[in-house]
């Protein structure tokens, strides 16, 4: 990682956070949030009958949610 790529990091105050890469155990809560967002998303699609191509800004207002 160059030093430029931590400057960067550093002047717009993003914490950094290593992980182990290909260790699906660290991945729990972040597997479960989506799934829960994907479920919500697909519910609130299907409930009010609207296109698949509405997706993203259906994600976009669950996550507000």
């Amino acid at each position: 990682m160059s030093n430029e790529f931590k400057n960067f990091y550093a002047s717009e105050g993003i914490l950094r956070e290593l992980i182990t890469p290909h260790n699906p155990q660290r991945n729990v809560v972040v597997e479960r949030k989506n799934k829960i967002i994907v479920g919500a998303t697909r519910e609130m699609l299907h409930d009010q009958d609207l296109l698949l191509h509405l997706w993203a800004e259906a994600c976009n207002i669950v996550v507000y949610v």
